[in-house]
């Protein structure tokens, strides 16, 4: 059974001007100690997948589907139900750590509250183990800086100890939304090298959001490509990295730099921009800015699935 099964979810918003449509029968799982990353562009839905499956959603926010946690779904839940999964069994990294911690606590309590609550650890021995653990993530004195307030630390720091709050509890999932986006590249390689430890450790599961496709390439083992609430690719790192079958997927891939391209040789870019969620178009939602759309993509591809588990959304690749 795998640790977390999402079936045919989808997340709507309420406004306005109508529903938004971020997230449309997305599905995917993942097993205890496996590493799945989330990428595509902003408002590709990653995050609002997340924020549906654990109950975060805004108020006008709405989620149906399933949301299997070790065979329980967590979309029939109630709060208080929830709330023995979330911050214990599951932890979440959030992109925001201005708005994700609270500016009336001191970094200690916010740190400690969970763990003293889920796992029963007295005070004295929690804030130690908080210590340690904001030492691993490299902020200095941190007996000194786990008394202070987060508006009294920098972005990066609030980064650091969002990430530390996160691997402080040795979840059995964690989900980390851009977790190094506020960090330099030498602490997102030490951040990086934390979530490898502690799933290697605690055979914590990992689920990425991420537009960084180096970090994704470091940490992960599969790539689940998003695209106008969908998914549209899912395979191996080396699937997605190596043999794209999706233009969108192609395309990603090909806007970031490489070492091994010419200095002279300028990025290329997806022309266009992506469908409005308010009213959707039929067919594929990629069609309007693939340079190799065609006749068939007026009509909805399906999930192809081929000889290697390697999942694609695209007439072409079926073709191929």
């Amino acid at each position: 059974m795998p640790l977390l099964e999402i079936k045919d979810l989808d997340v709507g918003f309420d406004t306005p001007e109508g529903e938004v449509h971020a997230v449309n029968n997305l599905n995917f799982s993942i097993e205890a100690g496996d590493t799945l990353a989330l990428v595509g562009e902003s408002g590709s839905g990653k995050t609002q997948s997340v924020m549906g499956i654990l109950g975060l959603l805004a108020e006008n926010g709405h989620v149906t589907g399933q949301a299997l946690f070790k065979g329980k779904d967590m979309l029939q839940m109630s709060t208080a139900e929830l709330n023995q999964h979330r911050g214990n069994e599951i932890a979440m990294i959030f992109q925001d750590p201005m708005t994700s911690l609270n500016p009336y606590l001191p970094i200690d309590r916010q740190m400690i509250e969970v763990i003293v609550h889920h796992k029963g650890m007295k005070k004295a021995e929690a804030v130690a183990q908080a210590v340690e653990i904001l030492r691993a993530v490299h902020i200095p004195d941190p007996e000194r800086i786990i008394r202070q307030f987060p508006h009294e630390l920098s972005g990066g720091m609030r980064q650091k100890v969002m990430v530390a709050m996160g691997l402080l509890g040795e979840p059995e999932l964690l989900i980390a939304d851009e977790p190094t986006a506020a960090l330099d590249v030498t602490v997102q390689v030490q951040v990086t090298r934390l979530m490898s430890a502690l799933r290697e450790k605690s055979n914590t599961a990992i689920i990425l959001i991420s537009h960084d496709l180096g970090i994704v390439a470091g940490l992960c083992d599969r790539v689940l490509v998003m695209y106008a609430g969908e998914a549209v690719e899912c395979g191996s790192v080396n699937q997605i990295y190596y043999d794209p079958k999706h233009p969108y997927t192609q395309g990603l891939l090909k806007s970031v730099p490489r070492l091994d391209q010419p200095e002279d040789g300028g990025l290329e870019t997806i022309a266009g921009n992506p469908p409005n969620l308010l009213a959707l178009p039929g067919g594929c939602k990629f069609r309007d800015r693939c340079p190799s759309a065609f006749d068939a993509c007026s009509e909805k591809p399906p999930m192809q699935l081929d000889e290697d588990r390697h999942a694609f959304r695209c007439f072409l690749g079926a073709e191929e």
